[in-house]
């Protein structure tokens, strides 16, 4: 593609060179990520064309996907031509991404280390501007039976209602249970309160014979295992 569609018209490019028309003919794996962008964010401006615009966005996010999905409704607002209904398109899509990535490690797990579960939470939580507090849950073999968030939170933290996280594990016929949650910050060192948390819920979990085998922090490109720390 070169430089003079820039202000261009996508409808006015040749037939190939379209983000949809080339997806059909030449199959998505021949697009670029700002030519898939531009496919959903539809239009451009004025004065730029949506695969223009959608350059400047992955541009502003150091080209990186992975940095696009941590952007609010407002930070992608700030971008001329990209109103909430766009943002809001976009951020849905790259959610989608992650959640398929997710679902994939799920579907052929079977739990032998910390970062096994590192690897399946990496895609869910690692991008999250917002604390979340999931449980995986897994039968007498180590395989998964379910991951379920119990909570959301804000930046600083969120609550984990030992109840709701024992009821769900028996409800599922749970044999074991992993906790999890990310650090927004980035920074995986256990917090004084997650500490207390977990002993609290290994305790809860030996009374019910539903044992508490690991509590794994996810911050930013690695994390932290109570387990492997000894911990437990």
């Amino acid at each position: 593609m070169t430089d003079y569609h820039k202000n261009i018209p996508i409808r006015l490019w040749a037939e190939d060179d379209r983000p949809r028309e080339k997806l059909q003919i030449k199959g998505k794996r021949a697009l670029s990520n700002a030519e898939l962008i531009a496919i959903l964010l539809g239009t451009g401006t004025r004065d730029y064309s949506a695969v223009e615009l959608s350059k400047r966005i992955l541009d502003n996010s150091a080209g990186k996907l992975k940095e696009l999905s941590r952007l609010s409704v407002a930070d992608l607002t700030r971008h001329k031509g990209i109103g909430k209904a766009k943002a809001v398109t976009l951020i849905a899509a790259l959610e989608l991404a992650n959640r398929s990535g997710s679902e994939e490690s799920l579907a052929r797990k079977k739990v032998s280390c910390s970062r096994d579960v590192y690897t399946l939470f990496k895609p869910l939580l690692q991008d999250s501007s917002y604390e979340e507090f999931w449980i995986l849950l897994l039968n007498r073999g180590n395989k998964i039976l379910n991951s379920i968030c119990i909570s959301q939170g804000g930046l600083s933290g969120t609550v984990a209602d030992p109840k709701k996280i024992f009821k769900t594990a028996l409800e599922q016929y749970a044999a074991s249970v992993i906790l999890c949650h990310n650090h927004p910050s980035g920074n995986i060192k256990p917090s004084e309160s997650d500490i207390r948390l977990t002993q609290k819920l290994k305790k809860a979990g030996s009374f019910l014979d539903l044992p508490v085998i690991d509590h794994i922090i996810v911050g930013e490109g690695s994390y932290f295992s109570f387990a492997d720390e000894g911990l437990l």
